[in-house]
């Protein structure tokens, strides 16, 4: 029998089916007790709404492969950064033409600095590699990304945003 960490290792994600839910960080550990199967996941965001797909896929994956007794649990803390993102996943958005996020803002104790314009790092182009590209909105397809455009290859593109 495969082993239920293994198994929970490939599960994609819904909303980026190219990515396993390991590949973004929000499978968190996998534990085979005497009498179940726990997994633990951290969601993007607390109100995803594919979280419910994500809890569904793993069980079914997990019984499927021969765990008849699946826990799922979610954990929102620490909260899911963009930094959990592994480096082959970051790989695998950029393949799919999906520009993957930069490093996550770091936040501090205490005060939170006011700033009058949003200060954004430079997207990079995930087809031609142009160093600077253009919003178009700040929501794509999920709430996680944005939709882009090139000025160099003028292909439109999402951008998962640095979280």
């Amino acid at each position: 029998m495969v082993t239920a960490a293994a198994v929970a290792a490939l599960v994609t994600d819904p909303e980026l089916p190219m990515l396993t839910l390991a590949d973004l960080g929000i499978l968190r550990s996998v534990e085979e007790l005497a009498d179940r199967v726990v997994v633990t996941i951290t969601p993007t965001y607390s109100g995803c709404p594919a979280l419910r797909t994500m809890r569904d896929d793993l069980a079914g994956a997990l019984r499927a492969a021969g765990h008849p007794r699946v826990e799922v649990r979610t954990v929102l803390s620490p909260a899911w950064t963009t930094d959990w993102i592994t480096p082959a996943g970051r790989d695998k958005l950029a393949a799919a033409g999906i520009s993957p996020p930069g490093p996550a803002p770091h936040r501090t104790a205490g005060p939170v600095p006011l700033t009058l314009f949003p200060v954004r790092p430079p997207v990079p182009c995930p087809r031609c590699r142009h160093g600077d590209t253009e919003e178009i909105t700040a929501f794509g397809a999920t709430a996680c990304r944005s939709l882009r455009r090139c000025p160099a290859c003028r292909e439109p593109f999402e951008h998962v945003k640095e979280i």
